[in-house]
């Protein structure tokens, strides 16, 4: 009797990729190739199956750069590893082998921990396989950038193509196997969040979402990665559960990501990047992205509660992002880059928190800080504190934040002093709503205070998020 195989396989140096010329400098280029990479990924395991003359129920997994396919039988798992190895030669000439496919296959026979073990550990291996080769330690000697045959357009294209005879393997018309991109997955459909901006019947540059955005004119890069994905997987009890899993939080994010970009606040000033099973990429206009990862974030978690609560522990239940701002004629493979760190850095400081304005906040300290940045607003217009307002209190926050780093006699006392005469300050406004300003002073000096211990005053980290956070929508 024939034992399935199953075939793990990803797509290894995108990042490199497309931070190499000349998508480095080149926004239409880095998009281009952002929408290929991801493309390529879900055409690349359907296109495997139509090569084998297989359907495509036996694809388990694609999106994000990764794919898990069930094969019938050894002999065919033999094809699939000739046609992958052709496939790293068209890509070797198209990316001058910087983007490569690497793969593992094992019997779908034991306990699902154990195979799932062996897949990994065959992924692990070829990957460090080039370590192994005799040329890896020589000289590196400088090469010419291959030509740029990736193709543009496929952000609005209605379906993509695969052939061996493409340069880039995928393309918008022809090939030998064609699959439609609609919203709706299906079995002769690829679903992929490609929801853009428009400047008429383009779509919209970063510059111009910028130039939509309310106060300071910059964009930004939201990530976010579903906390311990992979501990959720490693706790499937069987490739069903785990293709299960995957394709459900799959679903859930394209679903609410397209869902959230047709919203009048977000339609023309926000554009996908990437969607994958556990991460996402959304660029736009700042302020617009600082609203959306609140709204995305407050769906997740009543995801989380109606569809995991019978899944113990707590891998895959939360969710960590970052917004990296920029100039508006920074290079996007630039500020892709440093979003990487941002949210390697909320990862770092801990889960369910979000990297904001260089401050990593839980979600609650995050809400407390859009409200106090609405105070902040409020006391600004309707009472008139203007810039400097806004720069004495932030320069104030940052001398006490100092102050209590590093403890030097005196310095809380000369702090609390001058904290104390900029509140006198406040309460020399005019008398017709001194009521109601003295109550707004009040609200603010105390969200933004915290608590007195021990005769040194502790400052909420939201505070200094919200006054970087009005300054910008006041510029």
């Amino acid at each position: 009797m024939a034992v399935q195989i199953l075939l793990q396989g990803s797509l290894a140096g995108v990042n490199d990729f497309l931070l190499a010329a000349p998508a480095k400098h080149d926004n239409r280029a880095f998009e281009a190739r952002l929408q290929w990479t991801t493309l390529l990924g879900e055409t690349l395991p359907r296109a495997l199956l139509a090569h084998l003359q297989l359907p495509s129920l036996l694809l388990g997994t694609a999106g994000g750069g990764s794919f898990l396919v069930i094969l019938p039988d050894a002999q065919r798992a033999a094809e699939a590893v000739s046609f992958l190895a052709r496939t790293n030669a068209a890509l070797q000439s198209a990316t001058g082998g910087v983007v490569h496919v690497v793969w593992s296959s094992t019997e779908n026979l034991g306990d699902w921990t154990v195979v799932r073990k062996r897949l990994a550990d065959g992924l692990r291996e070829q990957q460090n396989s080039q370590l192994a080769s005799a040329a890896f330690f020589d000289s590196f000697i400088p090469q010419a950038a291959p030509s740029d045959v990736i193709p543009k357009g496929l952000r609005d294209a209605a379906g993509i193509s695969w052939s061996f005879d493409f340069p880039a393997l995928v393309q918008a018309e022809g090939g030998d196997h064609r699959w439609d991109l609609g919203r709706q997955a299906g079995t002769d459909n690829i679903s992929v969040p490609r929801h853009s901006a428009r400047n008429g019947d383009a779509p919209a540059s970063v510059r111009e979402m910028a130039k939509r955005a309310k106060g300071s004119k910059l964009f930004g890069i939201l990530r976010g990665e579903i906390d311990g994905f992979q501990g959720r997987l490693r706790r499937a009890a069987g490739v069903e559960e785990h293709v299960q899993i995957s394709v459900l939080y799959k679903q859930f994010l394209a679903g609410e990501i397209e869902l959230l970009c047709s919203q009048a606040e977000y339609f023309q000033k926000v554009s996908v990047l990437r969607a994958g099973a556990s991460d996402f990429a959304v660029a736009g206009a700042w302020d617009a992205l600082a609203s959306f990862a609140r709204d995305l974030q407050r769906v997740f978690a009543l995801f989380a509660t109606e569809n995991l609560k019978e899944f113990p522990g707590a891998e895959a239940k939360s969710v960590t992002m970052s917004l990296t701002l920029a100039e508006p004629g920074d290079a996007l493979a630039g500020v892709w880059e440093t979003s990487l760190r941002d949210l390697d850095i909320a990862k770092a400081a801990d889960k369910d928190c979000f990297y904001f304005l260089g401050r990593v906040l839980e979600w609650k300290q995050l809400k407390n800080a859009a409200e106090l940045r609405e105070t902040v607003t409020e006391i600004n217009e309707d009472f008139r504190g203007g810039a400097d307002f806004l720069a004495q209190l932030r320069n104030l926050y940052r001398k006490v934040e100092t102050a209590a780093a590093n403890p030097v006699a005196g310095d809380q006392e000369r702090l609390a002093a001058r904290a104390l005469r900029f509140q006198r300050r406040f309460a020399k406004v005019g008398t017709k709503r001194e009521r109601e300003f003295q109550k707004l002073r009040s609200h603010l000096m105390q969200e933004m205070a915290g608590r007195n211990l021990r005769g040194r005053l502790r400052l909420r980290p939201e505070g200094l998020v919200a006054l970087e956070w009005a300054r910008l929508a006041e510029a």
